[in-house]
């Protein structure tokens, strides 16, 4: 009996100290809800489709080497009541290109994305092309929006006979508003009875005072209705089920507004590649001490030429002569007092390390156990 109660006085306590952190205010260290989750079912659509560029000033594909952009330039003018299936076209102001665009949620008929537009051939530039009329197909080979516009290119190519400049990347360009949406993608924001909120960073501790956050407002504000409401599935995923009455998008509002103080695992992030070093404060180690010091090995060659002696029948040859040096520079035997974020940036700084010192530091500290962490290298 005694084992029994000090289990559950245990489970409580253990409760208590996770929704102590679950609401904060919004003057604390905190996050709101709407930040930091997404609703399940709620989600963008991606839309792409196959067009034309107009307009460009000689920099458009060659027809040789892209023969898919010459059919397509005689199709359109078929279209138009044009034949040119027997002529030979050499016009190199057109491109043919890739269109992509994200069709949000809810968007109805009527409203503007933004497009990208990307060359498929060997255009050296779209800047001040135009996309003629292109439609933008789902995944379900439905058009669901048509592209047309002028393009916006950052990026620029100029080139001469000797010399060319070119920045940015100029074979793609973007196109503000300049598709309409002709059909609503899949799914509606019914009026159903639960909503299944998803954590964009997983994690048990935060998912739980998410919906102790919901919990405690719902208790404020609807009273024994509102009691809870929400429910932690899993690290990833929260049920929050509506009170009676009350329209969901009004509810959905409410608990998003709810500020919550979310948690995250210790974990450091390195990339080799650019020195850059991220490290959460979460991130413990255990006191260690640390030595890093490099090895410098310089090798000189310097030609010598070698004469020989008069009347010797000697040739003159060229040796090298070879002088090798080894610079070692002292390297710092610091102890680290671990507990903290702020005493191991502070340790790593007394140093006086570059960046990849301290990424070899940080690899040997896990190596050896000191370092209490996910260490992610990039």
């Amino acid at each position: 009996m005694r084992c029994l109660l000090a289990a559950v006085l245990f489970v409580l306590m253990t409760a208590s100290a996770i929704a102590d952190g679950a609401v904060v205010h919004s003057g604390s260290h905190g996050v709101r809800v709407k930040d930091i989750v997404s609703i399940q079912g709620v989600r963008s659509n991606q839309l792409v489709g196959y067009g034309l560029v107009i307009g460009l000033m000689g920099s458009g594909d060659s027809l040789r080497n892209s023969p898919f952009t010459q059919q397509s330039i005689a199709a359109m003018m078929e279209r138009m009541g044009v034949n040119i299936r027997n002529g030979d076209a050499r016009t190199k102001n057109v491109a043919a290109v890739i269109v992509t665009a994200d069709l949000p949620a809810f968007s109805g008929h009527g409203s503007r994305i933004d497009v990208t537009v990307s060359s498929l051939g060997d255009a050296t530039s779209l800047a001040g092309g135009s996309l003629i009329r292109t439609p933008l197909y789902g995944a379900d080979n439905q058009i669901y929006a048509v592209a047309q516009g002028s393009l916006a290119v950052a990026g620029f190519d100029s080139r001469g006979q000797n010399e060319s400049v070119t920045r940015g990347v100029p074979t793609t360009g973007r196109i503000a508003n300049g598709a309409i949406v002709e059909r609503e993608g899949p799914g509606r924001f019914v009026d159903q009875e639960e909503l299944r909120l998803e954590l964009r960073n997983p994690d048990f501790t935060t998912a739980v005072r998410v919906a102790e956050a919901i919990n405690e407002f719902g208790s404020e504000r609807f009273g024994k209705m509102g009691v809870r409401m929400a429910l932690a599935e899993d690290l990833r995923m929260v049920r929050v089920f509506r009170p009676p009455n009350v329209p969901l998008a009004m509810f959905t509002a409410m608990i998003g507004e709810l500020w919550v103080q979310p948690d995250s695992p210790a974990r450091v992030v390195i990339d080799e590649r650019t020195g850059t070093i991220v490290i959460g404060s979460e991130v413990r180690i255990s006191t260690v001490a640390v030595t890093h010091g490099s090895i410098t090995v310089r090798v000189t060659e310097t030609p010598v030429i070698s004469q020989p002696l008069p009347f010797s029948d000697g040739r003159t040859v060229v040796e090298s002569d070879t002088e090798v040096d080894v610079i070692e520079e002292p390297g710092n035997f610091s102890i680290v007092n671990g507990s903290d974020l702020h005493t191991l940036v502070n340790g790593l700084n007394r140093m006086g390390l570059k960046p990849p010192g301290i990424i070899a530091i940080i690899q040997a500290m896990k190596s050896a156990g000191a370092l209490h962490a996910e260490l992610i290298v990039q």
